[in-house]
């Protein structure tokens, strides 16, 4: 759930997103040891870009996008993002089921 749109109601109460995130990483280490200290927790990146959407408003899912890429990126092991953020029925007069952005960020 984000706030996140340029309209008053959008301002006003939170609406569902999806999230879509592809990381490109070295799992080598990971690949041999076994251990989750050495790779990338998928339920504490869940987390960290759960708190970026929920933690203010976004006028734009362009800028959603560009917050969720920069926070998944502030992890070392990250070397690129891929990211698609799609607004639950959004509201337009049309019967849309989604609207989205894909962004792709690298260091």
């Amino acid at each position: 759930m984000a706030f996140c749109g340029v309209l008053d109601e959008e301002h006003q109460r939170p609406q569902p997103f999806e999230l879509d995130v592809d990381l490109v990483c070295d799992l080598t280490a990971a690949g041999r040891s076994d251990q989750l200290t050495d790779t990338v927790d998928y339920g504490g990146m869940c987390a960290d870009l759960a708190a970026v959407a929920a933690g203010q408003h976004h006028e734009l899912m362009e800028h959603l996008a560009h917050r969720l890429a920069t926070a998944a990126l502030s992890d070392d092991r990250v070397v690129e993002v891929e990211l698609v953020v799609r607004k639950l029925r959004p509201p337009v007069p049309y019967d849309l089921a989604t609207a989205g952005v894909r962004v792709v960020r690298s260091r």
